[in-house]
């Protein structure tokens, strides 16, 4: 089952999310934009402006980490813009 790892983009909150899904990114999205708890509650205009598939969770589990490991907002741009 591919696995797919994504960043999200708030204009609101002018912040990037990363995270990673088995399932649909479509899907995956509008729970975000959902009434819940966590990060993503803090607004409803998340946009996906990143992803990448892999064959495994622990493939796309490690590509969160070392995108969250960066802590920067222009190295994830960077990354966004050479995509």
């Amino acid at each position: 089952m591919p696995y797919t790892f994504y960043i999200l983009y708030s204009s609101t909150l002018d912040k990037f999310y990363t995270g990673f899904t088995s399932g649909l990114l479509g899907q995956r999205l509008q729970k975000h934009l959902t009434n819940h708890s966590g990060f993503t509650a803090r607004a409803k205009d998340w946009k996906c402006v990143f992803s990448e598939i892999y064959e495994s969770k622990e493939e796309a589990q490690k590509r969160e980490k070392e995108i969250k490991r960066w802590k920067s907002s222009k190295r994830i741009a960077a990354l966004i813009a050479a995509g």
